[in-house]
C-alpha cells in the first residue's frame, strides 16, 4: 500500500496538482518553462543590481580630492541656504528669497574658499546672502563684516579673521563631511 503524494499549487498557474517528482513546482511543462524564465528574469535583475552597486563603489574609490571638495562643497551650501531661509541677507539686510528661480540667494563666504580654503567648511564663516551682494558685490566684504558681527559676535568674527592654518584635506575626510551635511540636510526636509 503506497502513499499518494499529496496536492501542491502550481507556481505559475496556482491550479492543483498531483506531483510526479518529489521536487516538482509545476503542474505541466508550459508552466515549468514560464517559471524559468521567470527565475532566469529575477537571477539577471539581482546580477545586474549587484554589478551597479559594485560600479558605484569603483566609481567612490576612484574620485579625486577636486570632485569630493565639489560634491562636499554642494551639501555644505545647501544647508547653509536651509539655515538661513528666513534671516535675511548678511550684507544688505534684504530678506532672502528661495522660492526665485534659481534659488534667490547663495550660501556666501566671509573669507572666501580660494583665499581660506581651511574654513571652506566652516558654518561660522559661510552665511545666507543675495545674489547680488554675493556674486557681484566684491566691496561688501565691509558690510558682510558688519552683519557677522551682529550675528555672531566681535570675537568669533576676530578668531575667523586670525585663522590662518594650513588645512590639508583627505579623502576620507572630506567625504565624512559631505555625508554630515548630506544627513543633515535629509533632517531639515524631513522637519518640514
Amino acid at each position: 500500500m503506497t502513499r499518494q503524494p499529496k496536492p501542491k499549487r502550481c507556481k505559475v498557474c496556482k491550479a492543483e496538482f498531483i506531483p510526479v517528482r518529489p521536487m516538482q513546482k509545476a503542474c505541466s511543462v508550459d508552466c515549468a518553462k514560464a517559471m524559468a524564465v521567470s527565475e532566469r528574469g529575477k537571477r539577471e535583475a539581482k546580477e545586474a543590481a549587484k554589478d551597479r552597486a559594485e560600479t558605484r563603489k569603483r566609481k567612490e574609490a576612484n574620485k579625486t580630492l577636486p570632485q569630493l571638495h565639489k560634491e562636499a562643497q554642494i551639501e555644505f551650501n545647501k544647508f547653509i541656504r536651509n539655515r538661513d531661509k528666513d534671516k535675511p541677507c548678511i550684507c544688505c539686510g534684504r530678506p532672502l528669497n528661495p522660492s526665485e528661480v534659481g534659488g534667490g540667494f547663495d550660501c556666501g563666504h566671509y573669507r572666501s574658499v580660494g583665499s581660506a580654503p581651511h574654513l571652506r567648511y566652516t558654518e561660522s564663516n559661510a552665511h545666507g546672502q543675495t545674489k547680488h551682494c554675493n556674486r557681484y558685490g566684491a566691496g561688501r566684504a565691509v558690510d558682510y563684516r558688519i552683519g557677522l558681527v551682529a550675528r555672531i559676535g566681535l570675537e568669533a568674527v576676530g578668531s575667523l579673521e586670525a585663522n590662518n592654518t594650513v588645512r590639508k584635506w583627505t579623502r576620507d575626510e572630506v567625504r565624512a563631511i559631505r555625508d554630515e551635511y548630506r544627513a543633515r540636510n535629509r533632517h531639515m526636509k524631513d522637519q518640514t
